[in-house]
């Protein structure tokens, strides 16, 4: 995260820097762009500035809290670290790793970024965790090949998902398969990662893909974000 200016100040200066650099005819992408990442133990936020349309935009904000338990004390309070809550009118868009991870932590970002989104009239784009790991790990190499990423539950089996390098695709990564569970002796197809989260790394893939699909003028209906939980509390033994 950087230090120094404040976030309105920071917009104002990435305004006017966008508007100096095309002149009078730059369209500028105005408001902020917040993402949220709390499939683990560790806290993710992202906050993308205002850039102009047709540029590069400027890194993106990003901060990483190990929180662990105190998530759902102190998530508001982080959030606020990076844009404070009375600047959050001048959002423009919202994204939101919607797992698979613990229940209580991805469930509270979720909500978190629901009802911002609802109360402020914003698109939301909810991303799976695992998808957000695939991009990462294919930006050094974006190979077409499909692979599984693959993460085990001790004492449920193996939650897994299918990916592939797909420029058609906003943000350049297609989700074949959803994350699900698996029996532990489930053998995959071809090649097979680890799923480990990496942050505040996934939370900047997080704001990638929302502005890559707010640039393609995709839909972005808060009400179908939800939580994904490869794991039920209702399913029979």
């Amino acid at each position: 995260m950087s230090a120094g200016s404040s976030p309105a100040t920071a917009a104002a200066a990435a305004a006017a820097a966008a508007e100096e650099d095309q002149g009078a005819a730059a369209v500028v992408q105005p408001g902020w762009l917040l993402a949220l990442h709390s499939s683990t133990d560790t806290l993710g936020v992202a906050l993308q500035g205002p850039y102009a349309l047709g540029q590069e935009p400027p890194p993106p904000q990003l901060a990483a809290f190990p929180l662990g338990r105190a998530l759902s004390n102190q998530l508001l309070a982080c959030v606020e670290a990076l844009l404070p809550a009375s600047q959050w009118p001048q959002l423009r868009r919202l994204a939101v790793a919607t797992g698979p991870g613990g229940f209580t932590g991805t469930r509270l970002t979720v909500v978190l970024a629901r009802t911002l989104a609802q109360q402020l009239g914003l698109p939301l784009d909810g991303v799976s965790s695992f998808q957000l790991i695939a991009r990462r790990l294919l930006a050094p190499d974006p190979d077409p090949q499909p692979f599984w990423l693959v993460q085990e539950l001790p004492r449920r089996g193996l939650v897994a998902g299918r990916y592939r390098a797909d420029a058609a695709v906003p943000g350049g990564v297609a989700e074949l398969s959803s994350p699900r569970l698996y029996a532990a002796d489930q053998a995959f197809d071809g090649v097979s990662h680890p799923a480990v989260a990496l942050l505040p790394d996934d939370v900047a893939q997080l704001v990638a893909i929302s502005r890559a699909r707010e640039a393609a003028a995709c839909a972005a209906p808060w009400a179908v974000v939800l939580p994904l939980y490869p794991t039920s509390p209702v399913q029979g033994g």
